[in-house]
């Protein structure tokens, strides 16, 4: 399992929900959360030509950026390197595969 290889990196596995945004989730509900990742993924990794590839996910500020992190769904180059999924494609049918890693990450965390 993906995230079992992640938790095995010293710099994925440094990544950990604060008190603030585990409240965060908790203020906005699951399902919002859910649909947050959604609007990243479609904005931030989607399209098949990204001008800022690598620089597109802040470090901090929304649980999402942090769970995107952790599991290596931060970039094209980290979604190549760790799930295999190519670089130069406007990804579709990957968006609920990247969005289901995001949200397990974020339940295991809570």
């Amino acid at each position: 399992m993906i995230l079992e290889q992640l938790s095995k990196s010293t710099f994925r596995n440094q990544f950990k929900l604060t008190e603030k945004e585990k409240q965060y989730i908790e203020d906005k509900g699951i399902d919002t959360i859910r649909q947050h990742a959604y609007q990243f993924v479609q904005t931030r990794l989607a399209p098949k030509e990204i001008k800022n590839d690598g620089k597109q996910t802040p470090m901090k500020g929304h649980p999402v950026f942090i769970a995107q992190h952790a599991t290596a769904t931060c970039c094209r180059n980290c979604l190549y390197k760790w799930h295999r999924i190519p670089k130069n494609i406007e990804l579709k049918k990957e968006q609920d595969d990247i969005v289901n890693i995001i949200m397990e990450w974020i339940q295991k965390q809570i």
